[in-house]
């Protein structure tokens, strides 16, 4: 019941955060404000991304760990795009960071704090997103930990 209540904080935290740092609703990069697809690295599953205007975006992932044991682990990231970092020719490519959580389910459950960044490439033509992300983690409960994920992923736009 204590998971519960910490991962029903956290996603009330988060969301409200995201709302107090929302700007005016501009387009995003796609003509979709949703992106479905996959991550392959540490851990590998199904990925989402939904922007809050053109800078802003709420990305998650469930996925499965293949550390030592089987676990299913779960974020939600808030993530803010710069796109002026680096130009490109065709498309878009942004800088992004962000701040979220994630729960490991396993063998031992664990709650963490996450703090993503990496890149993330915009097709011109297409409604897909190509992103390389890491993210240093801050396991809270069962103990405090130090951890990582990293991924390589693609997501479609509706």
């Amino acid at each position: 019941m204590k998971f519960v209540k910490a991962f029903s904080l956290f996603i009330f935290i988060t969301l409200m955060s995201a709302t107090i740092l929302i700007q005016d609703a501009k387009s995003q990069p796609h003509d979709g404000r949703l992106g479905l697809g996959v991550v392959i690295g540490e851990p590998s599953g199904i990925t989402g991304k939904y922007w809050l205007n053109q800078r802003a975006a709420f990305a998650g992932a469930t996925a499965w760990s293949f550390r030592g044991n089987t676990t299913i682990h779960m974020h939600l990231d808030y993530a803010r795009h710069n796109f002026e970092a680096i130009t490109v020719n065709k498309g878009s490519l942004a800088f992004f960071y962000g701040l979220g959580g994630r729960i490991l389910i396993g063998d031992t459950d664990r709650i963490g704090v996450r703090i993503p960044f990496g890149l993330s490439y915009n097709f011109e033509n297409d409604p897909l997103e190509i992103f390389l992300e890491l993210a240093p983690i801050l396991d809270l409960t069962p103990g405090t930990e130090f951890t990582g994920n990293s991924g390589l992923g693609l997501r479609y736009y509706f």
